[in-house]
């Protein structure tokens, strides 16, 4: 007899069986983000960076997508599959670079910076996207800041320390956005050279979301999937990981030998930080997201095709 809390949903192993039952009733294909819950990225099929995500969403021939992770991504998926059915669990799973990059405020700032080509990083809605030449991710980024040419004025947006880093390692002036992820700018450079203290023999892998005063203390700086590579090729049995905590979960299936330390916030009360929003899914809603076949993600068909010639040149560069 399967089980079921109050709600009236099935509970414990029997809820992941669900899930995946409904998944391949539904020709489903379930895409989760690193910093998913590890029950999530257990159910997924398939778990990634943005980049990632955006390939897996453009080549898949399922006829529903679940992206498990925040709107942007799941938007990011529409754009790629007009003629799928694109559902994400918590339809309230926002984020704070996106939040904080409105479209109107955005075109003016481009209105005062003409001339200037526009490169986003992809944690943005598609507005943002359709008002931009290029797309990125965090394991692009710098690859298509280099694709233009040298002397062709740049902006990129909306993640200023992202920028500042690319800025840094292309060697040529950005105009940034000032926006921050809210979970990677908490990261503080003292508690981060306590932990080091503490861990000699530890190295350091971080992403480029984090302040340039926590990444001068890294041994490898680079995307979710990149910190993966890293963490599996570095000779080190301890690693200190500056990015949201999600990602450990992946890292210690993939490296059952080693030890993986998250990087501390400001707050001493956070011995880890997460992401509130990427954490608003679970696997209930994923359930019911199957089960009722929402929330689904709607996009005007002008608004789709503006945002999906960027999205293209990404993937082109990629």
């Amino acid at each position: 007899m399967t089980k079921q809390n109050e709600a009236g949903l099935p509970t414990g192993p029997q809820l992941a069986a669900a899930v995946a039952d409904l998944r391949q009733r539904l020709d489903a294909v379930i895409l989760a983000h690193y910093y998913q819950e590890p029950d999530i990225q257990d159910a997924a099929d398939f778990v990634g960076d943005s980049l990632a995500l955006a390939q897996q969403a453009a080549r898949t021939s399922a006829r529903v997508i679940v992206l498990v992770g925040v709107h942007f991504m799941a938007e990011t998926a529409k754009i790629l599959n007009p003629d799928k059915q694109v559902l994400l669990p918590d339809l309230a799973a926002g984020c704070s670079l996106a939040d904080d990059c409105q479209e109107e405020a955005f075109a003016s700032f481009l209105a005062r910076h003409r001339g200037h080509k526009v490169i986003t990083y992809i944690n943005c809605s598609a507005r943002i996207k359709a008002l931009s030449d290029v797309v990125c991710t965090s394991s692009n980024a710098e690859r298509i800041v280099r694709s233009f040419p040298a002397d062709q004025p740049l902006v990129f947006a909306p993640d200023r320390h992202l920028g500042a880093w690319v800025r840094e390692r292309a060697g040529r002036p950005l105009v940034l956005w000032p926006g921050v992820c809210e979970v990677h700018a908490q990261f503080d450079e003292r508690r981060l050279v306590e932990l080091k203290e503490s861990c000699p023999d530890a190295v350091v892998a971080a992403h480029p979301e984090c302040p340039a005063a926590v990444l001068r203390h890294a041994d490898y700086v680079g995307s979710t999937s990149g910190i993966l590579r890293f963490a599996s090729e570095t000779p080190a049995r301890r690693v200190i990981v500056v990015t949201e905590a999600g990602i450990i979960h992946q890292l210690r299936r993939a490296n059952p030998g080693k030890e993986f330390l998250p990087a501390p916030g400001a707050d001493p009360s956070q011995n880890a930080l997460e992401c509130r929003h990427m954490k608003r899914n679970t696997l209930e809603k994923l359930y019911l997201c199957l089960r009722d076949r929402a929330p689904e993600i709607a996009l005007p068909e002008a608004l789709r095709l503006r945002a999906l010639a960027p999205i293209q040149r990404m993937l082109e560069l990629s």
